[in-house]
């Protein structure tokens, strides 16, 4: 490695690590809250639980799976074979698109409800259910590419994630990779929240005869707003960065060293922020659900660990009676 090469790298490991550090224990504690939360009322209300039931489940997955991301950014090895890698490397792509996705699917339910109430208050929540499984199966199919990319150089298998170097492919491959999945997983995205978001602000000037509560109105905008916001704040910066990065990897442009220090710079900043989701995504199901508030309440709470107790009670009588017969 050349000298040249050698200053125009900078040591991001120590700082994926503590980033992911401070997510895991919030990251963990919200979204195992948010599906206990999730479970108790999923019969009580068709405001797109279900979509948040799965929100939950892949920012759960991702958080699951840092333990492993801060123990190679702190020793700098990767101990657990390749499969292991590529699974954890692919599982935070997963994440991301699937976040997107559920995202995208919470704001047009709540749209629809509050437009068009008749039609959507009766839709089945067989529905969501395959909407869901058909939204894991295509981003499951879509992320491939991810860790198809990239390859091994090392033959212990001793690197793993950012470290990994991508494999040659031609320039117009590479720009049409960019270019699709720029489009399909952020573009488009984008323009369905935004329009959410304003169908639903547009709709508080309205009088609707069926549903004329403009409190219900204002909390679906606050809900569709935050995930907007979310969406922003935590996928718009990696999908702007990573453009230039994936061709700077690639070697598809020839930038100085100064160029390619801000690109690592601005690269590592947004997937940092891209990761921050699975601990501001739990931030919308409780400013933005009057459930989950409901349900965490002190009263609730209580009540919920008051109810355990007594199936637990009644769980351990029965099989005293059972033995003792």
């Amino acid at each position: 490695m050349t000298n040249n090469t050698n200053c125009c790298e900078i040591e991001v490991q120590f700082y994926y690590a503590v980033t992911y550090s401070i997510i895991l224990v919030p990251g963990l504690i919200g979204n195992v809250l948010a599906l206990w939360v999730f479970y108790a009322y999923i019969k009580e209300t068709k405001k797109a639980v279900i979509f948040m039931i799965n929100l939950a489940i892949a920012d759960l997955a991702q958080v699951l799976s840092l333990p492993l991301r801060i123990f190679y950014y702190l020793h700098k090895h990767w101990p657990f074979g390749d499969f292991l890698c590529m699974a954890c490397f692919y599982l935070k792509y997963v994440n991301m698109y699937a976040s997107i996705y559920f995202l995208v699917c919470i704001s047009v339910r709540r749209c629809m409800i509050l437009i068009y109430p008749l039609r959507y208050n009766n839709c089945k929540r067989k529905c969501d259910v395959f909407i869901s499984v058909a939204g894991w199966l295509v981003v499951g199919i879509c992320c491939l590419p991810f860790p198809i990319m990239r390859q091994y150089k090392d033959e212990n298998y001793t690197i793993c994630f950012s470290d990994l170097p991508l494999r040659n492919v031609g320039a117009t491959a590479s720009v049409l990779m960019l270019v699709i999945g720029e489009l399909v997983g952020f573009v488009l995205p984008l323009v369905i929240v935004v329009l959410c978001s304003w169908k639903t602000a547009m709709s508080l000037r309205d009088t609707n005869p069926v549903l004329n509560d403009s409190g219900e109105k204002k909390k679906a905008l606050k809900m569709i707003l935050t995930c907007a916001v979310v969406f922003l704040i935590c996928f718009a910066p990696y999908h702007f960065s990573f453009p230039f990065h994936f061709l700077e990897m690639g070697k598809k442009v020839n930038s100085d060293c100064r160029s390619r220090k801000v690109i690592t710079v601005i690269h590592l900043v947004s997937l940092c922020l891209a990761s921050l989701n699975s601990c501001l995504d739990p931030i919308i199901y409780y400013f933005t659900t009057d459930e989950f508030k409901r349900r965490l309440s002190r009263q609730d709470l209580q009540d919920s660990i008051q109810l355990h107790k007594s199936k637990y009670s009644k769980s351990q009588s029965r099989t005293i009676s059972q033995v003792a017969c």
